[in-house]
């Protein structure tokens, strides 16, 4: 009988060894910057490729090399990253990483970037970026870059001028993503109140715009003036201009105010004319959000209606603007594109 119950339990532990999920470690699959291919995959324990990750956005996010520290935005996790920007002058100058143009438009069709990459003294044009960073971004990401890039302009940008809630501020920056209006001005914002999930609000959004802050409406003005822009500040009086009655193909700055006091006196009177949404209800007023969603979709839909489309960015602002997305993609892409810079500056060094 005792051998008998040995060996019905030495047969149930077999059977359970057996079905028991044998965990195989995997190893991570990834690319080395400016390697082949072959070089840079490395093979599962069966020799057989392999996507260590869920999902093509976590593959994305992968890392292989820690990016040099005063390239990359990244707040404490305290804070909110609309927030955190929106404070921190100077980590909105480093979301933004191709050489810009001085502030000045210097007459002429604007357009803020320059065709080249700052690595430490040697500069990387827009076509070496986008051949570096291909291999390590995916298809799927590269056509969606393509697409959004395709439908992006600068000749519509939004101010949004004394702000006081961070959460609008987080919400029209979304708003300007999705239309396709890449640049975005924030003056005088002092907001103090914030929704507790601003990061959920913007959706990432910040990440993709320009965005420009002021201190100043007056110089602010004058610069977007010497671009080329007509300002039109969004007001409700006698003089405001329906934006069903403008010619929105015209480069134009549109400017929405504080949520309580509206646009500033300063401002309306720089101003170069005063336009208003037509409303039918007993409230005469929108949300500054919502108002500034109104606003850019309406100019986004009158400029399809004119030119064919929203977006009129060159072949060459085209691509600028493809490295300037393929550069805020990761942190491996700054890593990457440094490499390219050491590897190509050794090249060009004559041997002696």
């Amino acid at each position: 009988m005792a051998a008998c119950k040995t060996l019905i339990h030495t047969s149930l532990s077999s059977i359970g060894s057996t079905l028991r999920p044998q965990f195989i470690p995997l190893l991570n699959l990834r690319f080395s910057p400016l390697l082949s291919p072959n070089k840079g995959l490395r093979l599962s324990q069966n020799n057989v490729p392999h996507r260590p990750h869920a999902s093509i956005a976590a593959a994305e996010a992968a890392d292989f090399e820690a990016p040099p520290p005063t390239e990359t935005l990244d707040p404490p996790e305290s804070l909110d990253t609309v927030e955190h920007l929106l404070t921190h002058r100077d980590d909105v100058v480093k979301l933004m990483k191709m050489e810009r143009r001085q502030r000045g438009g210097g007459g002429g069709r604007w357009f803020p970037y320059l065709d080249r990459f700052n690595c430490g003294g040697t500069y990387v044009t827009s076509g070496e970026i986008l051949e570096a960073v291909d291999p390590i971004i995916m298809d799927v990401r590269k056509e969606r870059f393509r697409n959004v890039v395709r439908n992006r302009s600068y000749s519509v940008c939004l101010v949004v001028e004394g702000l006081g809630d961070f959460g609008n501020v987080s919400a029209v920056f979304r708003s300007a993503d999705a239309l396709g209006i890449q640049s975005v001005h924030v003056l005088s914002c002092d907001a103090s109140k914030r929704y507790r999930e601003n990061r959920h609000v913007s959706m990432g959004a910040e990440k993709w715009l320009d965005i420009e802050l002021w201190d100043s409406t007056q110089e602010c003005f004058e610069v977007l003036t010497s671009r080329g822009y007509r300002i039109a500040t969004t007001h409700v009086g006698m003089d405001a201009v329906s934006i069903y009655d403008m010619d929105w193909s015209c480069p134009t700055a549109i400017v929405v105010g504080n949520e309580n006091r509206g646009i500033s006196d300063e401002a309306l009177d720089l101003s170069d004319l005063h336009c208003s949404i037509p409303m039918k209800g007993m409230v005469d007023s929108f949300n500054v959000s919502v108002a500034a969603g109104i606003l850019m979709h309406h100019a986004v839909c009158d400029r399809t209606s004119r030119l064919g489309s929203h977006g009129d960015l060159t072949p060459e602002e085209n691509q600028i603007l493809l490295a300037e997305f393929s550069l805020r993609h990761s942190k491996n892409s700054i890593s990457i594109a440094h490499e390219y810079a050491k590897r190509k500056a050794a090249l060009l060094t004559p041997r002696l």
